[in-house]
């Protein structure tokens, strides 16, 4: 079961235990009981219900006994006394996704150390993720991965400020096989990005958000170009050794010797936001321009500058540029949009005569079929019928032709998704970019809008990508009043809504947009509540609610309002959005997580009401599968902040949906720290509350 490890460091570490005296022999009864035990805590069911397999049994019970079992010997003996290169225990005999989902397991339930890490890094691990433990991420441990995990293809240091860029283009330089590469909120700079450049040629997705040491210019070298060369630097890094004495500075190795230039990553995915210190806007825009057309594989894109980009290309407005290209020694934007142009229409044309082909081979298989019906003067004619070199010739002409037609300048790119842009710039990116189905839009008071209105200019520009949206993100502190022409053109394809900064008034139309987005399973709203208060309106509860509209595919919703802090309770200022709610509620039996923050009406109300259609419904929903088709059944997350939410209702929650996992109840000032404590002994659901 166990092997012997070895190191480079120290000498050989002895037969890896993992706990008692001899290591080898484990303690099946006491084991066995543990996990007799956590298995009948969870119930023996997923997230969705179902029953969990063994591998999932077993991948859960490594978790629950990593800390007591897998990892005290190494942990208590070799952690803080030994450097080993490698480390042969049982970890190396699983396979390489299921090493993937138990680190990522741990991570999420925030139990993964530094010694259950070390043993983690084995040579078939594929994906590492530290988004959500950072800290773990040092100098050291990057070294462990270079050494053991040479083969990863996905690898996310999001957060690790405390990594250098040295360490970064360190370990960035031993890992070519890297597909994905996340370095959002570290210290990445330009070095690193070269050392991207040159070593990681099969990277399709790159995220190097909030980097304030790098700066837009910098990304230049993922276009390829006339950069740098590492390979005949005397001084380059040996992935094989693992002395301190071989990290040496990248930038001067980078600039040591040149060579001809690197041709584009093939990059699909690039998020760059946020990056850079008060960098000059014309650098911004001329190198998101310059990374959109250099870039041929490029769907995913969120970048500094991004609008203007897109504008500047639509009106092939290059010259602004010109100094920027030849101060960052890149081709110029005319010359890389004439290429980019160039390659398109050899595509199409060669798109067109692959689609001329299989039809010609269609009739071919026709006429095979009719063979035998045919005369032979038939087939005397037929083979009179081939091509000839005049009519090679022809068609090489109307090749060139169609090459050179005025229409073949209007330039697509391959976006699909995209981030960081302003509503004047959709009509440009409408034209670019025929295939968008994911969008999140930002704005401010003094953006220009040629005296046409912020709304009018998102309905008009949404306009091209109607029916085949399925993403909106809007940023804007606008009326959602304003928002419904948008949200009528591209609401019926879209399953991903959220709108942030938003203002609202007693008579928002929020049931409009409902209705015109019925196949949502994600919505966020964060709004400003109403400035106005409004009085009870008993009339509209007493409507028929029959034709109100539901969203029976949502999964997640988020209703959040602003608040201030010093204000314990919300003003109920919008009285009629009890009814919304009642509605959302009752209609989304699939939702998973609920989110409902500070607000401006009575929640409790609402969330009996709800419960008490649920439990007219017991008899209908009687096996646990119908049972979770009632409302509120599925449900795993709950945020009831800041409202009058009172604990009787939540132990009702709680009763109904058997998936409940996390209920935050901070500030509900109906509920008492009493009430709180007895709900922890009620339930094993975490009830959060201050």
């Amino acid at each position: 079961m166990f092997s012997t490890a070895t190191s480079c460091w120290c000498p050989a570490m002895p037969l890896f235990r993992t706990s008692g005296e001899h290591g080898v022999k484990a303690r099946p009864r006491r084991r066995s009981t543990r996990t007799l035990e956590w298995t009948w805590s969870c119930g023996k069911t997923d997230e969705d219900g179902s029953v969990l397999s063994l591998t999932r049994l077993c991948l859960l019970s490594l978790a629950d006994n990593m800390k007591e079992v897998w990892v005290k010997d190494y942990a208590d003996n070799y952690l803080d006394r030994y450097s080993f290169r490698h480390i042969m225990g049982p970890f190396n005999f699983l396979p390489g996704e299921l090493v993937e989902e138990l680190t990522w397991l741990l991570c999420t339930r925030k139990q993964l150390t530094r010694a259950a890490l070390h043993l983690l890094l084995v040579p078939q691990l594929r994906g590492l993720s530290l988004e959500s433990c950072p800290s773990l991420a040092t100098s050291a441990l990057c070294g462990y991965i270079t050494a053991r995990c040479q083969a990863l293809c996905s690898l996310d240091l999001s957060g690790a400020q405390q990594l250098p860029s040295k360490i970064l283009s360190k370990t960035i330089r031993c890992l070519a096989a890297l597909r994905s590469l996340s370095l959002a909120g570290t210290s990445c700079d330009g070095c690193v990005i070269k050392t991207v450049a040159h070593h990681c040629r099969l990277l399709r997705h790159l995220d190097v958000s909030c980097c304030h040491f790098l700066s837009p210019a910098a990304l230049l070298p993922l276009g390829g170009g006339p950069f740098c060369s590492l390979s005949n630097s005397p001084s380059s890094f040996d992935c094989t050794s693992m002395s301190k004495s071989s990290i040496s500075p990248p930038c001067p190795e980078l600039s040591s010797s040149f060579s001809a230039s690197l041709s584009p990553l093939p990059l699909s995915s690039l998020l760059a936001l946020n990056i850079g210190f008060g960098e000059q806007e014309v650098d911004a825009v001329a190198a998101a321009a310059y990374l959109l057309l250099s870039l041929p594989y490029l769907e995913r894109v969120a970048m500094e500058g991004l609008s203007l980009a897109c504008c500047l290309i639509q009106h092939q407005e290059f010259g602004e540029t010109d100094e920027f290209s030849d101060r960052e020694g890149v081709p110029r934007l005319s010359e890389v949009w004439r290429e980019r142009r160039h390659r398109q229409g050899m595509d199409s044309w060669r798109n067109r005569r692959e689609g001329a082909a299989d039809n010609e081979d269609e009739e071919e298989e026709k006429s095979i079929l009719w063979e035998g019906c045919g005369s032979e003067s038939e087939e005397d004619a037929s083979r009179d019928e081939r091509p000839s070199c005049s009519q090679n010739q022809a068609e090489e002409k109307r090749r060139k032709r169609v090459l050179s037609q005025p229409g073949d300048e209007c330039l697509t790119l391959r976006l699909r998704d995209v981030k960081g842009l302003t509503c004047d710039s959709l009509e440009s990116l409408g034209c670019l970019c025929p295939d968008i189905c994911s969008i999140s839009v930002n704005g401010n008071d003094h953006e220009e809008t040629r005296g046409r209105s912020q709304g009018s200019l998102l309905a008009t520009g949404l306009q091209t990508w109607s029916g085949q949206l399925r993403s909106l993100s809007v940023q804007y502190p606008v009326s959602l009043v304003d928002l419904l022409p948008a949200l009528q053109v591209a609401g019926s394809s879209l399953v991903s809504l959220s709108l942030e900064g938003v203002k609202t008034s007693p008579h928002t139309p929020l049931l409009e947009v409902i209705r015109a987005c019925p196949k949502l399973r994600d919505l966020l709203i964060s709004a400003e509540p109403p400035t106005t208060p409004q009085e009870e309106e008993e009339e509209e509860d007493e409507r028929d609610e029959q034709d109100l509209p539901r969203l029976p595919s949502l999964c997640s919703l988020t209703l959040s309002f602003s608040y201030v802090h010093s204000q314990m309770k919300p003003v109920m200022s919008w009285m009629s959005l009890r009814r919304i709610l009642k509605c959302l509620l009752t209609g989304s039996p699939l939702l998973e997580k609920l989110s409902l923050v500070s607000l401006p009406c009575p929640l409790n109300c609402v969330l009996q009401d709800v419960l008490h259609t649920v439990d007219l419904g017991l008899n209908h929903f009687a096996d646990s599968t119908n049972f979770l088709s009632m409302p509120l059944g599925r449900v795993q997350h709950l945020n009831l902040s800041r409202t009058d939410v009172k604990m009787i209702t939540v132990k009702k929650i709680m009763q109904r949906s058997k998936r409940l996992k996390n209920v935050d109840a901070s500030y509900c000032w109906q509920i008492s720290k009493r009430e709180w404590l007895d709900s922890k002994k009620f339930s094993k659901v975490q009830v959060v509350w201050v």
